[in-house]
């Protein structure tokens, strides 16, 4: 499992009867969490001095619930990087921070390539893997359906002072623009795609992750650079393995190119225990070309 261990503005305080105590920055919240099933609190106390608390509706979604006033929006920071926060609808914050474990791995990857990288970030959402990239000294195509999640990320990018970098914002369907792309004859040297479980494209395109994933990966690989970096896949669909995604890129992008596979899980260390938190999983090619 990769962990994400190197958070300072972010941490796991307890977790348990399906519930995780966090702290972003100054501000501690109270989310649920369908992987944590055992009842036991590590630190009970801790729980009773919180700013907010995702309650969860038995007819679906839920609603926040304020313990103490916060802001409606604040910023934490991993490494030089800057990120926007705020409770949003369905218990999410905007940012997912598992995912740092894949961005030192990206930026590691760009910044030993020793060349110019084109990337491409699919269901990019708030751009947590955009900002990386810009950061490492990429250019960056950032592409999302939704026109607030694109908005949102172009305040990431500026808040983390990368607004100067090469970067395209996109609100598309996915598919739509990989296959204007190829029309275009626009290549990429990184691929990245965090696609959901199921949603809709701008006019209302159905996605559904078993149905399409297979398809899109073939559509990207007509997109990909002679000399490709990468091709990394996240997702949060339940019940589909990591090795699927490892077994998705290895048909399609390590027939043609060879390289590294590699998969797994991606997890958040609870702070003053030994207990991780699965979050996601993950397949990533890797070409062994330097140069």
């Amino acid at each position: 499992m990769n962990i994400a261990n190197k958070w300072k503005d972010y941490e796991i305080i307890d977790m348990a009867d399906g519930e995780k105590l966090e702290r972003w920055k100054d501000i501690i919240l109270v989310r649920p969490d369908p992987q944590i099933i055992w009842k036991q609190k590590s630190f009970p106390s801790k729980w009773k001095d919180i700013n907010a608390k995702y309650i969860r509706s038995n007819t679906g979604g839920g609603r926040w619930e304020y313990k103490k006033k916060i802001p409606d929006e604040w910023q934490i920071k991993y490494r030089e990087l800057t990120f926007n926060i705020k409770p949003m609808g369905f218990k999410h914050t905007g940012l997912f921070p598992e995912q740092a474990a894949n961005w030192d791995w990206m930026i590691d990857k760009i910044r030993s390539a020793k060349r110019e990288i084109k990337v491409l970030n699919l269901f990019a959402y708030t751009g947590g893997a955009t900002v990386a990239c810009l950061y490492a000294g990429a250019s960056v195509c950032h592409v999302d359906s939704s026109k607030g999640m694109v908005a949102w990320a172009k305040q990431n990018v500026q808040a983390s002072n990368l607004q100067e970098k090469p970067v395209r914002y996109i609100v598309d369907d996915v598919i739509k623009f990989v296959n204007r792309e190829i029309r275009r004859g626009n290549k990429y040297d990184a691929i990245i795609m965090d696609p959901p479980s199921y949603g809709r494209g701008t006019n209302g395109e159905v996605w559904k992750f078993e149905d399409n994933i297979c398809d899109l990966v073939e559509l990207c690989e007509k997109v990909l650079s002679e000399n490709p970096l990468f091709f990394l896949i996240n997702s949060y669909t339940t019940g589909i393995s990591s090795r699927v995604l490892e077994n998705l890129l290895n048909l399609n992008i390590a027939k043609k190119y060879g390289g590294k596979l590699d998969n797994g899980e991606v997890g958040l260390p609870m702070s003053n225990s030994k207990l991780i938190l699965p979050c996601g999983i993950y397949g990533r090619w890797e070409s062994e070309n330097k140069n």
